[in-house]
């Protein structure tokens, strides 16, 4: 998934294991997850009308730089996240590549040009593109000048932190594709969605603690979301409180520790499927010092979303928070 994760942990995960990420496209513990994800299948929709760029054209990228697209025939974006708006724009034949994090069927097949997340830029520049689209925490800067010294466009967007930037970030891609009307449609069609799964949470219930844990077991990682963790505004959306920012946690991400756990005191935790998958699903996830000891250990009250999308906040976003939503409430719906 994960280029916004990717980012805020990049300082915890070097100081713990080489391996960083690389668990992430693979990896995990071989036994099943005894929670459950209900997101859709592990797919993007792409409008319905194939949209024709209009170029050239220029925008600023968030780095500052005036980006000028004259061509679009062959599209790198070195997120998931972007690739998935590349493909719901209805443009996905013009990508050429993918990074580890775009996970979904439609781009499976495309050649990798990342490994834990850092950019090849040999590889990049070796498929000829047109514009690469990048995250501002995508690099290394390096490789990132090696290839606008290529005289390759690279755009750069904002990450994303909340459902606030949903539209925004369709918007950026969307002009610099030349489909401002494309990014136009697609905008109003994922805020109706995500406005249509948010009214199916319940009205007379009180607000479920949930804490979203990072866990890499095959790394020895643990980690608990505090309120830049990119998951506060997701689990807001869906009537729920966010557990690590509300007991006080200021960083993204803080080590697991029982006095941590008791703070946020969790009512469910929030996990990644494959992070699940690592600890040996619940079973082993009850097993981490202090979870047992929680009301959502206690209960074994745990939402598993697949990583591909949770913090995407993007077309898809809808899928995410009605998954969030039927495992929270259930049947009081």
């Amino acid at each position: 998934m994960r280029t916004r994760v990717a980012g805020a942990l990049l300082a915890v995960l070097a100081l713990t294991v080489t391996t960083g990420c690389a668990s992430d496209d693979g990896g995990s513990a071989e036994r099943e997850p005894a929670g459950r994800s209900t997101t859709a299948a592990d797919r993007v929709e792409p409008l319905a009308d194939t949209p024709v760029p209009q170029l050239p054209v220029t925008v600023r990228s968030s780095d500052g730089r005036k980006v000028t697209v004259r061509d679009a025939e062959r599209i790198v974006p070195l997120s998931g996240s972007l690739s998935e708006i590349v493909f719901t724009l209805g443009l996905g034949d013009r990508v050429v590549a993918r990074d580890i994090t775009a996970t979904f069927a439609q781009a499976e097949k495309l050649p990798v040009v990342t490994r834990n997340h850092d950019v090849s830029a040999e590889s990049v520049l070796s498929l000829k593109p047109d514009l690469v689209l990048a995250e501002t925490t995508t690099g290394p800067d390096e490789a990132m000048d090696q290839i606008r010294d290529a005289g390759v466009p690279v755009l750069v967007v904002d990450p994303a932190k909340g459902l606030e930037d949903v539209g925004p970030r369709i918007g950026t891609v969307a002009r610099a594709l030349g489909v401002p009307a494309a990014g136009e449609e697609l905008t109003k069609r994922s805020e109706d969605r995500i406005a249509a799964a948010r009214k199916d949470i319940p009205k007379k219930t009180d607000k479920p603690r949930v804490a979203f844990l990072y866990l890499r077991g095959t790394a020895s990682v643990y980690l608990i979301g505090g309120k830049d963790s990119g998951a506060t505004s997701l689990l807001e959306a869906a009537g729920a409180v966010d557990g690590g920012a509300e007991s006080g946690l200021e960083k993204d991400f803080t080590t697991i520790t029982t006095e941590a756990l008791a703070k946020a005191a969790p009512d469910a935790i929030l996990v990644m499927s494959k992070g699940l998958e690592s600890v040996g699903g619940i079973d082993g996830l009850v097993k981490i010092p202090g979870v047992a000891q929680t009301p959502a250990g206690m209960e074994r009250r745990v939402v598993s979303i697949e990583d591909g999308v949770l913090l995407n906040y993007g077309p898809r976003t809808d899928e995410v928070l009605k998954s969030l939503v039927d495992q929270l409430y259930g049947d009081a719906k």
